[in-house]
């Protein structure tokens, strides 16, 4: 008897490892993954490195910190008090620069701004041109660019009061703290003599700790740069992933691959077996009841009842009829339902 359904099966299984291997050899082959994982890989290779020379940075400005307060607690102690009745001379320079610094600013925004209004005024005057040139038509481009224009001259002449106003402020702080400064100096000019080492040993150490300071402050910027980066490169694998989940969930449904080799052999032989199976039990059912039939007949039929005032029925029918005879009816009628049951 045939066997079709073994090797088709496992040309079946054999099919779909296939298409499982050949899509996970898809996926990874995509080029998307492998420049994402690119970004990962780099932008994980560059935060370490960062980080390692953000904590040495570190570590070497908090060095430095301690070592200038011991070195200049040693040099303060070695000087004196006059370290202590200088200070407010040096924070007097110290307020005096950061006012000039401030004017400077102010300066450049004043200028900023008298150069847009006179850009401002110089387009109101060219709108004016237009309009008066183009008189009897009166045209609207030349009237909505004169309110533009005129629009600009009233900003620029606001942002320039203000920046001069405020330049007129910073000059005059400016010029209180030089004038200040002066005073101290003139006050205390030998107890800013004999401090000097000690002051001079501090801006030392303040430019250091400033360098040392502005290089954390741009290795903490490169490591939240590359960290965003990473950050965007994992986004961006999720969502490569997550697309590739869903083409999946949308070509399962009505993928029509082929049967394998064998199967419409196996439906076929399933189809005749089954065939061959119910014209089987119909024949048998028509066997039972035939049989049934039968056995009913020789209840009803096979009565010898009306045999027994026959003389000749024993040279008829022989000696085992005669000693069957003796027999009660109901016995030969069940001898013959179990050889029609057989």
């Amino acid at each position: 008897m045939l066997k079709p359904s073994g090797k088709p099966e496992g040309a079946a299984r054999r099919a779909d490892r296939e298409d499982e291997e050949a899509g996970r050899h898809e996926e990874e082959l995509d080029p998307r993954i492998q420049e994402e994982l690119e970004q990962l890989n780099q932008a994980s290779e560059e935060i370490n490195r960062l980080e390692l020379q953000l904590d040495e940075a570190r570590s070497s400005y908090r060095r430095i910190l301690s070592d200038s307060a011991r070195r200049l607690k040693a040099q303060s102690s070695q000087l004196g008090a006059c370290t202590e009745r200088a200070r407010p001379y040096y924070e007097a320079r110290r307020l005096a620069k950061e006012a000039q610094q401030e004017t400077q600013k102010a300066a450049l925004r004043y200028e900023r701004a008298v150069s847009m209004h006179a850009a401002a005024r110089e387009m109101v005057h060219v709108a004016e041109q237009g309009l008066l040139a183009d008189k009897n038509t009166m045209d609207p481009t030349w009237q909505e660019m004169l309110n533009h224009a005129t629009a600009k001259v009233n900003e620029a002449e606001e942002e320039r009061l203000h920046s001069e106003h405020e330049h007129q402020r910073v000059t005059q702080l400016c010029q209180d703290a030089e004038a200040r400064v002066l005073t101290l100096q003139k006050a205390l000019k030998k107890v800013i003599l004999k401090s000097k080492p000690y002051f001079e040993l501090k801006a030392q150490f303040n430019h250091i700790l400033e360098e040392h300071k502005a290089e954390v402050v741009q290795l903490e910027k490169q490591v939240t740069a590359v960290k965003t980066r990473y950050s965007v490169a994992l986004r961006n694998l999720e969502q490569i992933s997550e697309q590739i989940h869903a083409q999946r969930g949308r070509s399962a449904p009505c993928d029509g691959r082929s049967s394998p080799v064998g199967a419409e052999a196996e439906v076929k032989g399933a189809s005749a077996n089954s065939g061959s199976s119910s014209s089987a039990g119909a024949t048998d059912c028509l066997s039972v009841v035939n049989l049934l039939t039968i056995a009913s007949d020789l209840e009803n039929c096979d009565s010898v009842e009306h045999l027994e005032d026959l003389s000749d029925s024993g040279s008829v029918l022989g000696p085992q009829w005669d000693q069957e005879r003796k027999e009660t009816p109901e016995g030969f009628v069940k001898r013959h339902q179990r050889s029609v049951s057989l």
